[in-house]
C-alpha cells in the first residue's frame, strides 16, 4: 500500500501519536497483525522494531509490509547498524522503499552481548550518521557505490534523550543528526512539562525540527523505580502509582499528553510495551475510514 498521507504531512496538520507493535519471535505474523487493528484507531503510525536488545524477531521490513497491507496503517520501520555492512543497509533500504516502507528509525542497535545471540559477530561498519547518510544518500537516487537508476523517498527519523544528563551534549548529537539527515525525532520517555521545557531551552525554545516526545505509562511501583533510574519520574507519580497502581499511571500519561498539545511538540510517542490494550485508556479515537473488510483477512 503508497500512503498518500504520508507521516509527514500529517505533522503539518496534526498532532501525531505513534506506539511500536513488537515483532514475533517466530514465522507468523499475527501476533502483531493483531495489535495493529488493536492500535489502529488511536495513532497515525506504528514503529516495528529491529530484532530489540539483539534478541532474534522478524524483520521489521517484511512486518512492516504486512502491517501496512493488510491493517492499512502507517509503519515506521527500525534499522540498526549492528548486523549489516553498508552494501547490506543500502539493499534493505532499497527493498524497503519498493515495499512502499517509506519511514526509517536509524538506530545504531543493541550490542549481541545483550541478547539470545551472544557469540554473534556484531558489523556496526558505520555509526547511526553514516546510516543517516546512506538514507539521505539514497533519497538523492545515489549509492556509495553509482548513481541509481531511481531514487527512494524515505522520512528518516531519530532517537533523542530529553533526560539526558548533559543537555548541551544531547544538543550536539540532535544537531549532527540533522546536518546528517534526520526529518524528525522521536523521544525517549518524558513525563512532566518541565522535563519538555528543560530540554527546549537548551534550543532557545525553539526546537529545531519535529519533535514526538515518548510518553511510558507507568504500571507499578516497581517500574517506577526502575523508570526512576533513567529518568525524571516526578514523586508525585511514583506515590500515585503506589496508591492506585496502573490506573494511576495511565491517568498521569492521558494527561501529560493532554497537557503536550498546546506546547511545542509536533506529537508524542507511546511505550505501549506490548500493551497495545493501553491505548484506549489513554487516547481520543482518531477520525480514520474503518479497514476493508477483506484487508483485514491478514493472507501471508
Amino acid at each position: 500500500m503508497a500512503f498518500q498521507d504520508n507521516l509527514i504531512s500529517k505533522l503539518e496538520n496534526n498532532f501525531v501519536i505513534t506506539t511500536e507493535l513488537d515483532p514475533p519471535r517466530g514465522a507468523d505474523p499475527s501476533p502483531t497483525y493483531r495489535q495493529a487493528i488493536e492500535a489502529r484507531p488511536y495513532v497515525h503510525a506504528v514503529n516495528i522494531s529491529d530484532s530489540p536488545m539483539a534478541n532474534l524477531r522478524m524483520s521489521p521490513i517484511a512486518l512492516s509490509h504486512i502491517v501496512q497491507a493488510h491493517a492499512g496503517l502507517e509503519t515506521i520501520f527500525h534499522l540498526t547498524t549492528r548486523d549489516r555492512n553498508i552494501l547490506g543497509l543500502q539493499s534493505e533500504l532499497l527493498g524497503a522503499a519498493a515495499l512502499g516502507i517509506h519511514n526509517v528509525l536509524t538506530l545504531t542497535g543493541d550490542p549481541p552481548s545483550r541478547g539470545d545471540h551472544p557469540n554473534v559477530q556484531a558489523i556496526f561498519e558505520v555509526d547511526v550518521l553514516g546510516l543517516i547518510d546512506i538514507a539521505k544518500t539514497l533519497n538523492q537516487g545515489k549509492s556509495k557505490g553509482r548513481d541509481l537508476t531511481s531514487s527512494s523517498k524515505f522520512t528518516i527519523i531519530s532517537a533523542a534523550n530529553p533526560s539526558a544528563s548533559d543537555l548541551s551534549v544531547e544538543r550536539s548529537k540532535i544537531e549532527a543528526k540533522l546536518k546528517a539527515g534526520t526529518n524528525l525525532f522521536q523521544t525517549q520517555p518524558i513525563f512532566s512539562l518541565e522535563d519538555l521545557n528543560r530540554f527546549s531551552g537548551v534550543f532557545n525554545n525553539k526546537l529545531p525540527a519535529p519533535f514526538l516526545f515518548g510518553i511510558l505509562p507507568i504500571r507499578s511501583l516497581k517500574m517506577a523505580k526502575n523508570v526512576s533510574k533513567w529518568a525524571n519520574v516526578p514523586e508525585e507519580l511514583i506515590k500515585a502509582v503506589e496508591k492506585d497502581g496502573a490506573k494511576a499511571g495511565l491517568l498521569w500519561a492521558k494527561e501529560l499528553i493532554e497537557d503536550l498539545r498546546s506546547t511545542n511538540a509536533a506529537g508524542v510517542h507511546i511505550y505501549s510495551l506490548g500493551k497495545t490494550s493501553i491505548l484506549k485508556d489513554i487516547l481520543p479515537r482518531l477520525e480514520q475510514t474503518a479497514i476493508n473488510k477483506e484487508k483485514r483477512k491478514l493472507q501471508c
